[in-house]
């Protein structure tokens, strides 16, 4: 019956847009004329390596075949063609000259047949690096253990977004289960994900059951495993970033937020991340550098600095990220980590400074407030506010998108933890809108159990000088509800000030913000 639908849909397809007109950009070569055999699809397509102005499309066939992708901005109108060829099982087409942060539709296929394309073969590229806006980023942990929670938790994460955009998701390791083999790899990732890969490109970094392919060289020696075969990374900056030159790790833009991918299992020239001489390290020191200055700093990897879940922060390698990675980032501002491998969920308030074991944690000395940062009105959930020095960190343990563990250590949960839960999975929304960062734990029964909100460079006091007659737009420095002293709800309000001196204010509902204008007309 699985065939008999295949033939149907190719059929079907064969005829959509007059197949393949061929307007082939110039510098991808000629077509050769020669009929090739028909291949079914088999893996994907999965979207790869986004950028502004370029993507990657990937996918499988049971046998080599010419690649091809047309694509368009209107899924009937398909006018551009980029192709490959080479016959191959495993297709990669890069899709270059693309305008940013616009909606395009593809298909993909060889020389004579369409093997995929309709309405839901879609994508957005990235807005230009630092622009402002709403922007959404899926979060998956430990996402590949084949199990009944896992279609719940993308079923309801699905639903959770609906109808809105979402440009790309990130796994946080241990991508497939129990050896990273490419078999596992499409059981329990492609065909379980096959609807989201196709239209949000995914930013993967590696578990340590990425690694355990029953070699251990592999451990040294990437070109031996799977996850780097599958995957394709933005290693050389195509995405924004410092090139890294290594698919373990990288760092891309999307917006206004800076995400930095690292592995926290492998190793690169015999050093791991918390090698401070190694390779990996060296290079988060001058990504951070150079993207001191940017509105959001996102850091994610596999094994938690903080965690008393399945697994426990103060093994050898989770504490040497923490003496000696954490103080990095935090040196440098970075807003949130997200980890994974403890297959529960945990979570911190906004924290600085605390590099020690669990015991050592001390809430007044390392918790910046008493706030939860549910931002729901209840007492002492306000926003988390970074001040001008920009300091404070929340971290996240969500590795429970495909399976819970509920065995924790003896101590569950982690001092540090505001919130934990080892009985439900779930996923992550990542939503950041200008100067507001929204995490949305959304579980396997459509629940949001925990929230956050984090906010930057609000609560204004400002003092403006006018002429005489002069109007003037005033603004609130937040994004969210807005109460304004002339009853106005709307985030600009326009005013004409009389002669003397006025002042104007707006708060949100749960007076957790407020932005004063001391208006002086002369």
């Amino acid at each position: 019956m699985k065939y008999l639908f295949v033939a149907i849909y190719l059929v079907t397809m064969s005829s959509f847009d007059s197949a393949f007109d061929y307007s082939i950009h110039d510098n991808i070569g000629s077509i050769s004329k020669k009929a090739e055999p028909k291949p079914i699809l088999i893996r994907g397509p999965y979207l790869q390596v986004l950028s502004d102005n370029s993507i990657i499309v990937r996918w499988r066939t049971d046998i080599a075949s010419s690649s091809s992708v047309r694509f368009g901005k209107a899924p009937g109108h398909l006018d551009k063609t980029a192709f490959d060829n080479t016959l191959v099982i495993d297709h990669m087409v890069k899709l270059e000259g693309l305008d940013a942060k616009t909606r395009y539709y593809y298909a993909i296929g060889s020389k004579d047949v369409v093997l995929q394309g309709d309405v839901n073969n879609l994508f957005i590229t990235l807005p230009p690096a630092g622009e402002k806006g709403g922007l959404r980023i899926g979060v998956f942990g430990d996402p590949g253990s084949l199990t009944t929670m896992q279609p719940q938790v993308r079923d309801q994460f699905s639903k959770y977004l609906g109808s809105k955009d979402m440009l790309a998701w990130i796994t946080l390791g241990d991508n497939a289960y129990n050896f990273g083999l490419d078999a596992e790899y499409q059981v329990e990732f492609f065909n379980i994900y096959k609807n989201m890969l196709k239209k949000y490109p995914v930013f993967p970094v590696t578990g340590n059951h990425d690694y355990w392919d029953n070699d251990d060289s592999a451990f040294l020696d990437h070109s031996k495993l799977d996850y780097f075969k599958i995957f394709s990374m933005p290693e050389n900056g195509e995405s924004g970033g410092v090139p890294s030159h290594n698919q373990a790790f990288y760092s891309y833009d999307i917006g206004n937020i800076h995400l930095i991918a690292l592995d926290s299992f492998g190793q690169q020239d015999s050093t791991n991340l918390s090698d401070t001489t190694g390779i990996q390290f060296q290079w988060l020191k001058k990504d951070l550098a150079k993207n001191k200055n940017t509105d959001w700093v996102i850091a994610y990897w596999h094994h938690p600095p903080y965690s008393m879940g399945s697994h426990s922060s103060d093994n050898d390698m989770e504490s040497r990220i923490r003496e000696n990675v954490v103080p990095l980032l935090e040196r440098y501002g970075v807003d949130l980590v997200l980890c994974g491998h403890t297959h529960n969920y945990e979570r911190t308030r906004l924290m600085h400074g605390h590099y020690g074991v669990e015991g050592s944690f001390d809430a007044a000395k390392y918790n910046l407030g008493n706030s939860s940062g549910l931002y729901n009105g209840n007492r002492n959930s306000c926003p988390y506010i970074k001040d001008s020095t920009n300091r404070g960190t929340v971290y996240v343990v969500t590795g429970a998108s495909s399976e819970t563990v509920s065995s924790v250590q003896p101590t569950w949960p982690h001092n540090a933890m505001y919130y934990a839960d080892s009985i439900h999975g779930g996923a992550n929304m990542l939503e950041v809108n200008g100067n507001r960062l929204d995490l949305k734990w959304i579980c396997e029964d459509g629940v949001i159990r925990d929230q956050f909100t984090i906010m930057k460079n609000v609560n204004w006091n400002t003092i403006i000088h006018l002429k005489k007659g002069q109007t003037i737009a005033l603004t609130a420095s937040f994004v969210g509800d807005y109460e304004w002293n002339t009853k106005q709800k709307t985030r600009t309000i326009r005013i004409s000030p009389t002669p003397g001196i006025s002042e104007y204010t707006v708060h949100d509902k749960y007076l957790c913000l407020r932005d004063t204008f001391r208006i002086i007309v002369e």
